[in-house]
């Protein structure tokens, strides 16, 4: 993809103007207001050769172009073809996680270039509100009177000199865009503001030259000034309202990106230590982190311990212990310690890019309800101006003055401004993205969001996603006259000399119960039957069935060994070689260890009324063990990789919306079937890429609250359309009959706009229910 950007920013410079087939590429549009000019961007876009598809969000005021497979791009050409619909375009450099392979130099220039030009249209934006306001209040204070039945005490004359600036210098947006757009054959926000206000102050105009030209008319003419000039300025301060909400939901990407620290200090071969900026850095870099820097690199501890903070990237509040050996990711925050890593992933590599990346993705892409949004929008514009027209002609007829119809046709199309029906979706979007990010949820696109909030089944898989992934010691079940602490402290003893995964488990409990291990000698593995030494004298052995049989032995003759089996666990013997003989001594058995939230996690779900299954490649005693203690009614166990799939398939198939939930190469098959994948960032790669929700840290609970955020996030989706449309169909018919002023229409539109992206905004202060505090509002 980096690639892909440094030949279209060269292309613009004039060496090449084709980009590479299959990314996509990112365009800054400028000048959108509603989702009319939405629309308009992506026709035009979508008409350039080479573009397979274009997605252009409001919210963002950015355009995702992908090329077609094996078909250049021409940049200039999408460049060109925005410009020419009325909205200039510049393509975007490569984002910071892809920095270090496009180059330093052109992407952070070109980054700085998209911040200072958003900054000074920010600046610029509140310099017309305020010159807009001062202009205008006059104006205003000049009504007062004649809500009384009095006369303006402003001249005519005066009044036209406030207006004019704020008509022709500060409404200049407007006209730009409406011209563009009836270029276009289209139109737009900007169009029918451009079309009122240009009305309201015509009419005034023509009445103060009437009785200029005819003095002995015996009245002043009563001018209409002010409520151009008042609709200018409200509309203006909705849009600076509304860039305002607008900057806040993409707070997210910005603090994602602010993680990435600006130097690394890395170790040369002869000791030394330098500080270089993280995007020269190479894969097996060695990187000092020093107390409370954050680290800049993802790699592998190689010296020291310390406690990362890794909260904005997880979600989990509480520091991660690290050690020699464990991994460590860039943008985390180092505890006291003095940590010493090897670099084992930079640049678009990492997992800091990745999140990025995949919340741009997200925040960009455009959910199927909004499809239908648009297609009422781009032919919202044309009925207004129809409603607008039959109210000046309707009032003509019925015998009403010019005035009286020109004013409220200009009502009519101020209150009817789509931009409302624009910015609900992807405000919410963006919202509730960002919200979810900050929690350790990742969700691949809109679309995801949209169908996760209507899953009503839930299917888990067993190992590494319900339970820890590795094996725990389950019981320790001596013998008559024997005793369990003694038992467990031989076990303890003799598998300390064994690297099985199952000796780590005894030694583990062993150090947990603060058991004093014996010592061990002349220990030797017993392949594929077990392990055998002395510790204290005694001469021990200890592994399963084939090794009971070959003593002469038998399981049978234990009754608690089966009833374990039956339950899924794996069972070792502890047995004492005597020169009478052979005895056992005693059992061990191992299993699954469940995650500490696992049943908290099937409780929250119980509670918002889903349907739980456990699919596993696992015996059917484990699985049903697993299932008894979490809270799960419906197991299916012993199934292959495939079958997991054809599992998912037929509960859809059955009209259930499923979330399938693993994070093994043997549930990628499984999470692809499903309408709605998670996977657990503990697992594998092949996982998450065939998932669309990524859960970034190994707690189930987040299930739970990826469903509650995608809820919430659709309701004020469903709210913010049912608003917009609510401003609409009650104000225009109030404007046709005569019932609004101008002036009050212009605040009604102003005021849509910002209460859609206000409402959505309350997303930020959303917190998941998984333990954590890194919901709370910013």
């Amino acid at each position: 993809m980096a690639m892909a950007f440094a030949e279209a920013r060269r292309g613009a410079a004039g060496d090449t103007a084709e980009a590479a087939a299959g990314d996509a590429l990112y365009f800054d549009v400028e000048g959108m207001s509603c989702a009319s000019c939405v629309a308009r961007v992506e026709r035009a876009i979508g008409a350039v050769p080479g573009v397979a598809a274009v997605a252009v969000n409001l919210t963002t005021e950015r355009a995702s172009v992908r090329p077609r497979l094996g078909e250049a791009l021409d940049v200039a050409s999408v460049e060109g073809a925005a410009r020419k619909a009325g909205y200039p375009a510049t393509l975007v450099a490569p984002r910071p996680s892809e920095a270090a392979e496009a180059g330093p130099v052109v992407a952070g220039a070109a980054s700085d270039d998209a911040d200072a030009r958003r900054a000074a249209a920010a600046r610029r934006e509140r310099l017309h509100v305020a010159a807009a306001a001062i202009l205008s209040a006059p104006l205003a204070l000049g009504m007062l009177p004649m809500l009384f039945g009095g006369a303006s005490p402003l001249p005519g004359w005066l009044q036209l000199a406030l207006a004019t600036p704020v008509q022709f210098w500060l409404g200049a947006r407007f006209y730009r865009a409406g011209w563009g757009a009836l270029r276009a054959g289209a139109g737009n926000m900007d169009l029918l503001v451009a079309l009122g206000t240009s009305a309201a102050y015509g009419l005034s105009l023509y009445l103060l030259a009437t009785a200029h030209l005819h003095p002995g008319m015996g009245h002043s003419p009563h001018l209409y000034f002010e409520a151009s000039s008042l609709v200018i300025t409200l509309v203006l301060f909705g849009k600076w309202l509304e860039g305002r909400a607008k900057r806040q939901t993409g707070a997210a990407i910005r603090a994602l990106g602010a993680l990435q620290p600006d130097r690394a200090r890395v170790r040369r071969a002869d000791g030394s230590e330098a500080e270089v900026a993280p995007g020269s850095l190479l894969v097996g870099d060695r990187v000092v982190v020093r107390p409370g820097e954050r680290v800049a690199v993802d790699g592998l501890v190689l010296e020291g311990a310390s406690e990362v903070d890794e909260s904005m990237l997880t979600g989990e509040s509480r520091p991660v212990g690290k050690e020699v050996g464990s991994r460590v990711t860039g943008g985390s925050v180092n505890g006291d310690g003095l940590l010493l890593v090897e670099t084992l992933a930079v640049g678009a590599e990492t997992v800091l890019a990745r999140i990025v990346r995949t919340v741009e993705e997200a925040q960009a892409a455009k959910a199927p309800i909004q499809r239908l949004v648009d297609r009422v929008s781009s032919a919202f514009v044309p009925a207004v101006l129809g409603i607008a027209a039959l109210t000046l002609v309707g009032w003509l007829l019925a015998g009403a003055s010019a005035e009286t119809a020109i004013l409220d046709a200009v009502a009519v199309l101020v209150i009817a401004c789509p931009c409302a029906l624009g910015l609900a979706t992807p405000t919410a979007v963006m919202a509730g993205t960002g919200a979810a990010a900050r929690a350790g949820i990742l969700i691949k696109d809109a679309e995801a969001l949209e169908i996760a909030q209507r899953v009503d089944t839930v299917a888990f898989d067993k190992t590494g996603t319900l339970t820890e992934g590795r094996p725990a010691l389950a019981a320790v079940e001596p013998e008559a006259g024997e005793d369990e602490t003694a038992l467990l402290a031989l076990a303890a003893a003799l598998q300390g000399g064994s690297e099985h995964p199952l000796a780590g488990a005894v030694t583990e409990a062993a150090a947990a119960c603060g058991i004093t291990v014996p010592a061990l000698s002349g220990f030797r593995a017993l392949p594929g039957r077990g392990v055998a030494g002395r510790v204290g004298g005694r001469s021990l052995q200890m592994g399963g069935p084939r090794l009971l049989a070959e003593l002469g032995l038998d399981a049978a003759a234990t009754p608690r060994a089966e009833a374990l089996a039956r339950e899924g666990r794996t069972v070792s013997w502890l047995v004492e070689e005597a020169p009478s003989g052979a005895r056992v001594l005693g059992l061990l058995a191992f299993g699954d260890a469940l995650k500490p939230a696992a049943r908290d996690a099937v409780a929250a779900l119980t509670r918002m009324r889903l349907r739980t299954v456990l699919i596993t490649g696992d015996n059917r005693g484990a699985a049903e063990a697993v299932a008894r203690a979490v809270g799960i009614a419906e197991v299916r166990a012993e199934v292959l990789p495939a079958e997991k799939s054809e599992a998912v398939a037929a509960a859809r198939r059955g009209g259930a919306v499923v979330a399938m939930v693993g994070d093994g190469v043997n549930d990628a098959p499984a999470l692809a079937a499903a309408d709605v994948g998670m996977a657990m960032s503990t697992g594998t790669d092949v996982a998450m890429q065939s998932a669309a929700i990524t859960l970034m840290r190994g707690d189930p609970r987040l299930v739970a609250d990826a469903l509650d955020i995608s809820r919430r996030t659709y309701n004020k989706i469903r709210q913010g359309l049912f608003w917009a449309f609510a401003y609409n169909v009650i104000g225009i018919p109030l404007a046709a009959l005569g019932h609004l002023d101008p002036v009050v229409a212009g605040a009604a539109m102003a005021l849509s706009s910002v209460s859609v992206v206000g409402n959505a905004l309350l997303l930020r202060r959303w917190r998941p229910a998984a333990g954590t505090d890194v919901g709370r509002p910013a």
